[in-house]
C-alpha cells in the first residue's frame, strides 16, 4: 500500500530569496542544495534548503510576489496562535530529535539576534517559537522519537464541535487502503464541488486534458543547471 511518509518539500513564496537563504543557512544552519529557474514557470526562481536527503524547505521568487499585499490575520498569522486565511500556512514547525538539540537550536537562534519564546512542553512535543523573514512564524519541536498517541490526544469535545461523527472518526483514524489497479485511473470529469487549481479555463484544460504520457514527455525537465564532469 502506498503511504505518504513525510514532507518532500514545502514551498514558500518570497520577494527576497537571497534574504531567506541567508536566514535559513546562518540562523538555522540549513544547507542550500538547489537554486534554479523554476520548471515551467516563467520568471520564477526556486531554491531548496536541505532538512535531510529526502526533505527540504523551498522558496519561490517571482516578480509578482513583491506586489502582493501583506495583511497580518489574512495572508500571514504573524504569531503561533494568530489566524490566517483558510488554506494558508499558519506556522511552520521543524523537527529535532532530542530536547538537548532543541535547546541548542534555541541558543543558536538567539546568538544570531533573533528572540525565541520557549521552550514549552506540550505533552506530545516540546517547542520553541520565533519569527523568520517576511512574517514567517516558525517553530522547532521534538517528540524525542515518540509517536503521538491518538487515544490520548484526540479530544472528544473538539471532535463533537467539529461535526465529526463516530463513523467519521473511525475512518479518519484508519483510512481505507488503496491498491493500484492494473490500468491507470482515468482523469475524472470536472466537478466544481472538488478542489481545483486556480487557473484560467484554457490553461486548466491544457494541463488536465492531456494524457499522463504526454504530460510526462512534454513537461519533464531532468537536466540540472550545472553539468557535472563524468
Amino acid at each position: 500500500m502506498a503511504k505518504l511518509n513525510g514532507i518532500h518539500h514545502l514551498a514558500v513564496c518570497t520577494a527576497d530569496i537571497k534574504g531567506q537563504i541567508e536566514y535559513f543557512t546562518d540562523v538555522l544552519g540549513m544547507q542550500l542544495v538547489a537554486l534554479y529557474w523554476m520548471h515551467g514557470v516563467e520568471g520564477a526562481w526556486h531554491g531548496f534548503l536541505k532538512l535531510n536527503d529526502q526533505s527540504s524547505i523551498a522558496f519561490v521568487q517571482t516578480p509578482q510576489v513583491a506586489k502582493a499585499p501583506v495583511e497580518i490575520g489574512a495572508t500571514h498569522a504573524g504569531s503561533p496562535g494568530g489566524p490566517s486565511a483558510a488554506g494558508t500556512m499558519q506556522h511552520l514547525a521543524f523537527n529535532v530529535d532530542t530536547e538537548a538539540e532543541l535547546l541548542t537550536m534555541r541558543d543558536r537562534i538567539r546568538s544570531r539576534g533573533i528572540d525565541v519564546f520557549g521552550h514549552i512542553d506540550h505533552g506530545f512535543c516540546k517547542s520553541i517559537y520565533f519569527a523568520g523573514p517576511e512574517n514567517l512564524t516558525l517553530e522547532v519541536s521534538t517528540s524525542e522519537g515518540q509517536a503521538i498517541d491518538a487515544e490520548a490526544w484526540i479530544d472528544p469535545e473538539v471532535v463533537t464541535l467539529a461535526g465529526i461523527s463516530a463513523d467519521d472518526l473511525k475512518r479518519f483514524k484508519s483510512p481505507a487502503a488503496f491498491v493500484r489497479p492494473a490500468e491507470p485511473v482515468a482523469q475524472p470529469a470536472f466537478d466544481p464541488a472538488k478542489p481545483h487549481m486556480a487557473l484560467p479555463p484554457a490553461a486548466y484544460r491544457a494541463l488536465f486534458g492531456a494524457s499522463d504520457a504526454d504530460t510526462h514527455a512534454r513537461m519533464s525537465e531532468t537536466e540540472p543547471p550545472v553539468r557535472l564532469a563524468s
